[in-house]
């Protein structure tokens, strides 16, 4: 999401709000550029003030990317923890409402996002509570992923520390819907694992080309997918997988 450049100048401005605006240029930069390729000029320019000003406010380039990246990480750590706990405690998916798709209607789909089953559910509400979180500063997802950062560094650090709790919250979430669905292949978890990582990484990346969807828009969209996907293997699902699938998979 392209943040307009700011032509007001800095006095007036309330430095409270002031540093907000260098904030969410910086997530924008640091986010769509990266770390090495961004520039602190390009940054102070959106806002409308000078470089000699980003430092006062927030000191060299890796104590700027700090800033913006802890408020994120925090953040993105806690809704997913939040997610997991609700889907968790969300009704068996052996109830009425498991009906799916095919049987309840269109909206079924959409609905699914508000209460869904406790496993199936989960991961539809961790990514309606992403994309909520990220919301106003969708490129502050790769701040988490990047591999730019100085080694041994402060943001480096804490960025690994973001990682590795987000990771974890993937691994025992994708783990754990395997489980339910009766496989225990840990091979399985660690493929799904991934996959889910990247789908994450590239949903928002088309979320950030497409502004004018909002995060519930988001989520309804991402159900309507799912429902798809699961839907276009059902003796997978079941099992039942053939043994002459393209590319010799077996």
């Amino acid at each position: 999401m392209a943040t307009p450049p700011s032509r007001a100048g800095t006095k007036g401005v309330p430095r409270a709000r002031r540093e907000e605006q260098i904030l969410a240029a910086a997530t924008e930069e640091f986010g769509s550029r990266g770390y090495a390729a961004a520039s602190l000029p390009a940054v102070a320019a959106r806002v409308g003030v000078t470089k000699t000003l980003l430092h006062q406010y927030f000191g060299a380039k890796q104590d700027l990317y700090l800033a913006c990246l802890t408020p994120v990480g925090d953040r993105l750590v806690a809704v997913m923890r939040a997610a997991v706990a609700e889907g968790a405690a969300a009704p068996s998916a052996a109830g009425p409402s498991a009906a799916g798709p095919s049987a309840a209607g269109p909206s079924a789909a959409a609905s699914s996002v508000a209460a869904p089953p406790a496993a199936a559910g989960t991961p539809l509400l961790v990514l309606r509570a992403i994309f909520t979180a990220l919301e106003g500063r969708r490129e502050a997802w790769f701040l988490v992923y990047e591999t730019s950062l100085p080694p041994g560094s402060e943001a480096a650090r804490r960025a690994a520390e973001y990682r590795a709790a987000v990771n974890r919250l993937a691994a025992d979430g994708t783990a754990g819907l395997l489980a339910a669905a009766g496989h225990e292949d840990p091979l399985d978890a660690d493929a799904l694992n991934h996959v889910w990582q990247g789908l994450v990484a590239t949903l928002v990346r088309w979320w950030i080309k497409h502004p004018d969807q909002s995060p519930d828009a988001m989520a309804r969209r991402c159900a309507r997918l799912f429902a798809v996907a699961a839907a276009l293997a059902p003796a997978a699902a079941q099992g039942d997988v053939p043994g002459n699938l393209p590319g010799g998979a077996g």
